[in-house]
């Protein structure tokens, strides 16, 4: 886990929280706060497509 730097926590009510972070060569991770140790790894770019098609509504039908 060296070299990410996570950003605050994004939380909902009564939800988990979950936070986002890079690392300088360029790669990015979703974890759970608190669990920082287990995370989802991948670039940059996916996370901007991920976050971008999040807010297109296109996960949406998940809430």
């Amino acid at each position: 886990m060296a070299g990410i730097t996570w950003e605050e926590p994004f939380c909902g009510e009564g939800a988990s929280c979950f936070r986002l972070g890079t690392d300088p060569t360029g790669n990015a991770y979703i974890a759970v706060a608190g669990a920082e140790g287990t995370y989802l790894t991948d670039t940059r770019e996916a996370l901007r497509t991920l976050i971008l098609d999040i807010k297109a509504g296109k996960a949406d039908h998940l809430l």
